[in-house]
């Protein structure tokens, strides 16, 4: 039962994450597809975010109501109904449109998937791997997506990944209830603004940099496609690693706010663009540093909302949601300024490393 329940709970995680990151893969072939700027492309990207980010607390009241595996596997089927759709007509609108279709889907399975590994499992090491599965999805987007044929690539595998998913989910086993009194609780609660933030940035800005990451490789590295999805997927896909390590070092304030100083440091690193070596080294040293928070923060959630664990954990990611949701175009029309995207890169340094900031006090409020 305990393998067909961490079955279901990394399924809704992939798909959840393979969906961040696939259309930035081929973000330029999707630009030359659909005739249309990396502006519009990140659109693509945005509709997701859009229903992404705005169901996140309501997707969680749902699992505390009907269940997360239920609320999960409906999103894997929203997901894999709008990426298949989206196979069928190459118009910018359209598949916006189902992009954004898409975007519930995911809400349902990241914000489900993660209860359901509460209610299953429940530690912190546990939501460190259901956060490396979520993260190593994007990753593997970015590296695998460049290597498949046509505009339809990102659509296509999205479908699959979803579908697959469905069926481990299908026959993984249900979680325990919460008592009706404590579903309907309400989850609006200030002290979940620093776990909101730390989530913001080491998942939130690695999301927005993963989408473009490859163009800037691209363009100011002069690096190929294939070679600079190999190497803007190790952002995402080293989390892996780092996010069942980050479960382990949860009670561990300094080593977090650590991590946000380097992955600040190494994405100014990246701001460089070249030799690929020195872009390699520091997309690993990137990846590691941001998987290091996704356990204290979702897990902190849950401590500090008991009553209402599933709408904690979707008012934590709605704000990291809300910032791809914005973050991404924004990014994306730096490329038309003077540095060719380096000054958005710049920027987003900054702030990731500024995102140290909440840690202590997330911790003063989770102990207390």
């Amino acid at each position: 039962m305990r393998v067909r329940a961490v079955g279901g709970g990394m399924a809704l995680a992939f798909t959840a994450g393979f969906n961040l990151a696939n259309i930035g893969a081929v973000a330029s072939r999707i630009g030359d597809a659909y005739g249309v700027g990396l502006g519009v492309v990140g659109l693509f990207t945005t509709g997701l975010f859009l229903t992404h980010a705005a169901l996140q607390v309501p997707m969680g009241r749902l699992c505390d109501r009907f269940g997360s595996r239920v609320v999960g596997g409906a999103g894997l089927l929203v997901v894999a109904a709008a990426s298949t759709a989206a196979l069928g007509w190459r118009e910018t609108w359209f598949a916006i449109g189902m992009r954004t279709v898409a975007g519930v889907g995911t809400a349902a399975t990241f914000v489900g998937g993660g209860d359901y590994v509460r209610a299953t499992i429940g530690s912190p090491l546990a939501l460190g791997f259901f956060g490396a599965v979520s993260m190593g999805s994007g990753g593997l987007a970015l590296a695998v997506v460049p290597l498949l044929p046509g505009w339809r690539a990102p659509f296509a595998a999205a479908a699959v990944a979803a579908v697959a998913g469905f069926a481990l989910v299908a026959i993984a086993p249900r979680e325990p209830r919460l008592p009706a009194i404590a579903r309907a609780l309400s989850v609006v609660d200030r002290r979940l603004l620093p776990l909101a933030v730390m989530h913001a940035a080491s998942f939130g800005l690695s999301v927005v940099l993963g989408n473009w990451i490859v163009t800037l490789l691209e363009r100011s590295g002069g690096e190929s496609e294939h070679v600079a999805g190999l190497i803007g997927g190790l952002v995402l896909f080293v989390g892996v690693v780092s996010r069942p390590l980050g479960g382990r070092l949860a009670d561990r304030p300094a080593a977090i706010a650590t991590s946000f100083l380097i992955g600040g440091l190494a994405i100014g690193v990246l701001v460089a663009a070249k030799p690929a070596p020195l872009m390699i080294i520091a997309a690993t040293v990137l990846g590691l540093a941001a998987g290091i928070p996704f356990a204290s923060a979702l897990s902190g959630a849950q401590r500090l909302r008991p009553d209402a664990p599933g709408a904690a954990i979707g008012a934590v990611n709605m704000i990291a949601a809300t910032v791809i949701l914005i973050g991404t175009p924004l990014l994306g029309l730096t490329f038309s300024l003077p540095g060719g995207g380096r000054t958005g890169f710049a920027v987003v340094a900054v702030l990731y490393a500024l995102a140290a900031l909440a840690v202590r006090r997330e911790r003063n409020l989770v102990s207390a």
